[in-house]
């Protein structure tokens, strides 16, 4: 649906709120209602249909509780649970409208708003009711792109889209921890677009990867002639990301060197090209993310306390798969979606056997392991349901030492039993049950071998 379409509601005791609102929202939407007793809200549902309800938090009324916007969403939620409700709040009351997302509100907006922001809030609120509707999905979403979603249905997913939401507004510096393959860059992502900064630069950088020699020029530039290969005059990172947000992945991997040297830019907001001693002026929003735990990343003998103060302000922390186990089937069918749109095949159905094996196991490469996993199933299977043998995982990966599952014998003892069932399922041939394996026939031969099969 169209905002141009829509019909809003906006309740709020303050004459002055509701007609910036109307001023504001009239020429994009259908209709607009504006309420200043909460009491007719009943009433205001029953004799119309509103796509979207602006709240107001706190209203001067009989309740007296100092919430009364949480009672007026519930009673929202009770009549029309389909509407989509934006909570209107001051920044004192930024704890009451985090409750209110709990207890069913699409989003809120901190008074005095900005006029995009609101507006924005409005088109995504009835955007999101238009896909529910359809029944599209009942995951939270922070980000979408590239075939990959961050969702989310288990506690621990939803505490972290609070968070977002939370501190998505403000300029804060976030440090992101996890383990490989969790979805910290989607998180960061997730920041940045829902931030004040969402219409300017994403810059992301794997400074664990840079050397020493590159570090500087990535991140901060370079003038010509600065080094051999320096042929002309180069922005570095930190300029690109101006205005916008600047995303260091693996930050716990840099030497204390250039530990120094991004410290230095951090305090002073300003960079220096190499070869040059003119400094430039950066305005970005630092997120940074690592999978070293913060009690390792705090060693001083490997990273500087004071840059840890300096990069986090607030952390989130991102749960293995393993620890979300309630979203592993959600994001099974996600992924199933997604490549069977990308190699032009139907969408195949999840037998309860498959689904078990996806629930049972351990996921040490995290969601990472579980897409690559589908995306094989996808490739590889000719059925339209897709049943466990379809379904395997990299044997790449190992679970934790502290949380293995498998010994090395049960996963030889695993091995066997897929070869010889792969073997079985195409009555010997050599060239698909390797291809179905993923590994040569060479490999094939050897493990034949090995296991007397």
């Amino acid at each position: 649906m169209q905002l141009k379409k829509a019909s809003i509601l906006i309740i709020d005791d303050d004459t002055d709120v509701l007609t910036a609102v109307r001023l504001l929202v009239r020429p994009y939407v259908k209709e607009i209602v504006a309420e200043k007793n909460p009491e007719q809200i009943p009433s205001l549902l029953k004799n119309n249909s509103f796509d979207a309800v602006l709240l107001d938090m706190n209203f001067k009324s009989a309740l007296n509780t100092g919430n009364e916007g949480l009672y007026w969403l519930k009673k929202i939620k009770e009549l029309k649970p389909e509407t989509a409700v934006i909570m209107i709040t001051a920044y004192a009351d930024i704890d009451l409208a985090i409750r209110s997302l709990k207890e069913g509100a699409y989003d809120f907006v901190v008074k005095p708003w900005h006029n995009d922001k609101l507006l924005s809030a409005l088109t995504n609120a009835i955007s999101q009711k238009e896909s529910s509707v359809k029944g599209t999905t009942s995951a939270k979403a922070a980000v979408k792109g590239n075939g990959t979603e961050l969702l989310g249905e288990s506690e621990a997913m939803q505490d972290i889209f609070l968070k977002i939401k939370r501190i998505a507004p403000t300029d804060a510096n976030i440090l992101i921890l996890g383990e490989n393959g969790t979805g910290k860059e989607l998180i960061a992502k997730a920041i940045h677009e829902q931030s004040l900064r969402a219409n300017k630069p994403f810059i992301k950088v794997d400074v664990g990867a840079l050397t020493e020699s590159l570090f500087e020029s990535e991140l901060f530039g370079h003038k010509k002639g600065a080094f051999t290969d320096a042929r002309e005059d180069r922005a570095g990172r930190f300029e690109a990301a101006h205005g916008g947000t600047i995303f260091l992945d693996e930050i716990g991997n840099i030497s204390l060197h250039q530990q120094s040297k991004l410290l230095s830019v951090l305090q002073n907001r300003q960079v220096l090209r190499l070869g040059s001693n003119e400094p430039i002026d950066i305005d970005v929003r630092l997120l940074c993310a690592t999978n070293v735990p913060l009690a390792e990343l705090a060693n001083e003998a490997h990273f500087r306390k004071d840059l840890i103060y300096r990069i986090n302000t607030v952390e989130i922390m991102v749960p293995p798969l393993r620890k979300r186990a309630n979203d592993v089937l959600l994001l099974a069918k996600h992924f199933m979606g997604v490549y069977a749109a990308k190699y032009m095949k139907s969408v195949p159905e999840l037998s309860q056997q498959a689904m078990q094996k996806l629930k049972a196991y351990h996921y040490p490469g995290n969601v990472r392991e579980l897409q690559y996993a589908i995306e094989r199933a996808i490739i590889m299977a000719d059925g339209y349901v897709l049943e466990p043998q379809d379904i395997l995982f990299s044997p790449i990966e190992s679970a934790p030492a502290n949380e293995a599952i498998l010994q090395e014998s049960n996963l030889e003892e695993l091995e066997k039993a897929t070869i010889h069932r792969v073997m079985e399922k195409h009555g010997g041939n050599m060239t698909k049950a390797a291809k179905e394996l993923g590994i040569t026939r060479t490999a094939l031969y050897r493990r034949l071998g090995k296991y007397e099969i």
